[in-house]
């Protein structure tokens, strides 16, 4: 999911050149857009974590309900000693119960943004104690390596809170494939998906009258004069969420409020007022689209659970061995 400028606190000695290339890039596009893994810098993910704490956020708590009750029956499904891989972890807030459920022997958070996530580990060792936390700082979208120490080990990847929706379905499968060929034939996935609801739902969710959802939209626009040299008048663009119909999401937009001129990394850009820039993605899945999704990245669903009024589902998924045919 999800400014005044922070350039005062000076450039990276190292600006991220992935990120770099996807800022300059995405504001020259003739649809001007930016990967949503951008929005999680340190402090766009303090913000999210309040985000899932709104009344109007549904997804962090809804998943939460569904996940505490069928803890039982995924300890009687998920066999003992294996490596848990949690993709995105953020604050793993969700992760405790499942770890103390299905006693894994190791678990590997992997997250964007390292400062965070080291910190989420060290909170997580002192929840869990015993178990091996093994921090893996990535873009878990991209090619990386597992710790050598889970090599061997059989594997659970966990991708809570309906990321999957960030991307859009031919990403979304190539993301699954991604997870297969990292975790193996044979490795489990437990994922959360959320599901189409009323639309007005739907946008309170990620507009809500808090503000903290704008406040993480515009955190980009700060990230990018603070790391890279922006000169963005954040004050002139304003957070949107929209509903596409046909598309089956929410989008997540920063519109410029006036004319306005700026300059990344010395490049020169101009925006007319109304004119957008792309963040984010949040796909919303019916039940079948959910398998479907799923078995074009290479996973066999294996159960299905539903929140109440089929709010939001959480799936077990198995790479099994392909097959020569049908």
């Amino acid at each position: 999911m999800r400014g005044g400028s922070s350039r005062g606190l000076g450039l990276p000695a190292t600006p991220d050149p992935q990120f770099k290339a996807d800022a300059l890039a995405g504001l020259a596009s003739s649809i001007p857009a930016i990967p949503a893994r951008w929005l999680y810098d340190h402090r766009g993910s303090e913000l999210f974590e309040q985000i899932t704490e709104l009344p109007s956020y549904y997804p962090t708590k809804t998943e939460g309900a569904l996940l505490a009750e069928i803890l039982p029956e995924l300890a009687t499904v998920i066999p003992d000693g294996l490596a848990v891989v949690e993709f995105g972890a953020g604050s793993s807030t969700k992760t405790p119960p499942l770890l103390r459920a299905i006693d894994p022997a190791a678990y590997v958070p992997v997250d964007i943004s390292g400062d965070f996530l080291e910190q989420s580990a060290a909170d997580l060792r002192k929840v869990v104690p015993g178990l091996a936390v093994l921090p893996v700082a990535a873009d878990f979208a991209r090619p990386f390596d597992l710790p050598a120490t889970v090599d061997g080990m059989a594997k659970l990847g966990f991708f809570p809170g309906s990321t999957i929706g960030n991307f859009v379905p031919r990403s979304a499968t190539d993301l699954l494939r991604h997870f297969r060929d990292l975790l193996g034939t044979g490795a489990l996935l437990l994922i959360g998906m959320d599901r189409v609801k009323p639309v007005e739902r739907l946008v309170a969710a990620y507009d809500e009258p808090e503000g903290v959802t704008a406040a993480f939209n515009l955190n980009l626009l700060d990230r990018i004069n603070r790391e890279l040299d922006g000169t963005i008048p954040v004050d002139a663009f304003a957070h949107e969420a929209r509903w596409n119909d046909i598309l089956s999401r929410i989008e997540m937009h920063l519109v410029a409020t006036r004319d306005v001129d700026f300059t990344v990394d010395g490049q020169a850009f101009a925006f007319t007022a109304g004119q957008s820039i792309h963040t984010e993605n949040s796909h919303k899945y019916g039940q079948r689209g959910a398998r479907v999704l799923l078995l074009a990245g290479g996973w066999t669903p294996l159960r299905e659970w539903e929140a109440p009024g089929g709010d939001f589902s959480l799936i077990l998924a198995e790479a099994q061995p392909n097959r020569f045919a049908p």
